[in-house]
C-alpha cells in the first residue's frame, strides 16, 4: 500500500467576494470536511482497485488490477491479481515491496515509517491535515463507480511535506470517502486509481498483513 487556492474566492485590495464565489467556497469546505470527519472513523477497510501509471520519462503506462486491506494507522496490504502477483504489504513494523514486473527477483524492506514513496494509507493521504499542505480548488462533478461525487484539485504548498505535487480526488456525495484519484508525484510519475468496491470497518485477518519473500528472491534492506 501517495496539491490552486483553497478558497474558490480571494478577497484582493479590499474587495469582498461575491456571494455566489463565496458560496463555491464554502462547498469546498464542506466537501473536504466531511471527507475528513469520515475518513476519521474508519479503523479498517477493504476493497478492489483498478491502477494506472504513466511515466512520462519513458512515455510508458501501465494498468493493474488488484485488491486492498487496511488496517489504521499502519497497516496494509496491497496485492495485485493482474499483471502479475506482485505485492506492498506493511506490517506495522516493515514495508515490504515486491514487484516482479519491474524489478523480478527481488524485495525490498523498509521501515514502516518510511512514507516517502510508498503511502501506508491509500486515500489517507490527502486527507491528513489537507489545509496545512494543499491549495485546494472544485473540480467539478461526476459519476465514480455508479456513486455521485464531487471533485477536489489539490496542489502542494511550497515547502510542504508531500510526495505528491498535485492530485485530483473524487469524494463520493453519500459516504464522503474518496472513490477516486489522480496523483502526480515528486518524480513526475502519474498514478490513477479508482476503487471499484469499498467495503469499511469490517474484520480484517491479521494474516493479510503478513508477507513471505518469495523463494529465490533476494531482499533489499533498507531499514540500516
Amino acid at each position: 500500500m501517495r496539491l490552486s487556492s483553497f478558497v474558490a474566492v480571494l478577497v484582493v485590495g479590499g474587495i469582498a467576494a461575491s456571494p455566489v464565489c463565496a458560496q463555491s467556497a464554502q462547498s469546498v469546505d464542506g466537501i473536504l470536511d466531511r471527507a475528513v470527519g469520515a475518513w476519521a472513523k474508519v479503523h479498517t477497510v477493504r476493497g478492489a482497485f483498478e491502477q494506472t501509471v504513466t511515466n512520462p520519462l519513458t512515455g510508458s503506462s501501465a494498468t493493474a488490477r488488484g485488491d486492498f486491506s487496511q488496517e489504521r494507522p499502519n497497516r496494509l496490504a496491497i496485492r495485485f491479481s493482474r499483471p502479475d502477483s506482485g505485492a506492498i504489504v506493511a506490517d506495522g513494523k516493515y514495508l515490504w515491496v515486491y514487484l516482479p514486473s519491474t524489478a523480478p527477483g527481488q524485495v525490498i524492506k523498509r521501515a514502516a515509517t518510511d512514507r516517502g514513496s510508498v503511502p501506508i494509507d491509500v486515500t489517507g493521504q490527502f486527507l491528513d491535515a489537507p489545509k496545512s499542505k494543499y491549495d485546494i480548488t472544485a473540480a467539478g462533478t461526476r459519476t465514480v463507480s455508479g456513486h455521485p461525487a464531487h471533485g477536489l484539485a489539490l496542489v502542494a504548498k511550497q515547502g510542504a511535506s508531500s510526495p505528491v505535487l498535485r492530485a485530483t480526488v473524487w469524494v463520493d456525495d453519500d459516504d464522503s470517502f474518496i472513490r477516486e484519484f489522480e496523483s502526480t508525484e515528486q518524480s513526475g510519475i502519474t498514478r490513477h486509481v479508482r476503487l471499484t468496491t469499498l467495503e469499511v470497518n469490517e474484520p480484517v485477518a491479521r494474516e493479510a498483513f503478513v508477507f513471505s519473500v518469495p523463494k529465490g528472491a533476494r531482499v533489499i534492506d533498507q531499514t540500516k
